[in-house]
């Protein structure tokens, strides 16, 4: 896989940020994806670099979570802002990555990205539950770098 366009069709994208705007619908969680072709950085080290860049770290309850994949380099990542790291254990994620690497293996990437962001609105629901004035403060987009 060469590109970033390989990875994800433009119908592939939509689908995943219809899968954000519903989840979110779960969770005042704000969830991103980045893709970038590769880094040398590891998974979490880059993952948080983007999550600044992002400017995820921003949200009023700072309950962003950034979905991080590097598709050549095969680097995933999931993390959480500090307002979510606070209140729930710390390998609270480590299903949804198990899961997201699964899907990967077999090269259902936009299956397993659609199922973590689903499994990331509901398990927030008990934390961050969604309130009705409540707004979007993150871009749905998915980011490329």
């Amino acid at each position: 896989m060469s590109k970033i366009e390989d990875f994800l069709t433009a119908k592939q994208e939509q689908a995943l940020i219809e899968t954000i705007k519903i989840s979110e619908k779960n969770t005042s969680g704000e969830i991103r994806v980045h893709i970038e072709k590769s880094t040398e950085k590891s998974s979490m080290d880059r993952a948080l670099e983007v999550f600044y860049l992002l400017e995820m770290d921003k949200t009023e309850l700072r309950n962003g979570i950034l979905i991080y994949v590097a598709v050549e380099s095969k680097k995933i990542a999931i993390i959480g802002d500090e307002g979510i790291n606070n209140l729930v254990p710390k390998n609270f994620w480590d299903e949804e990555l198990a899961m997201l690497i699964s899907y990967f293996k077999e090269s259902n990437f936009t299956e397993g990205l659609q199922l973590v962001i689903i499994e990331i609105g509901k398990k927030l629901k008990q934390f961050f539950p969604y309130q009705k004035n409540d707004s979007n403060e993150l871009s749905d987009e998915i980011s490329k770098g």
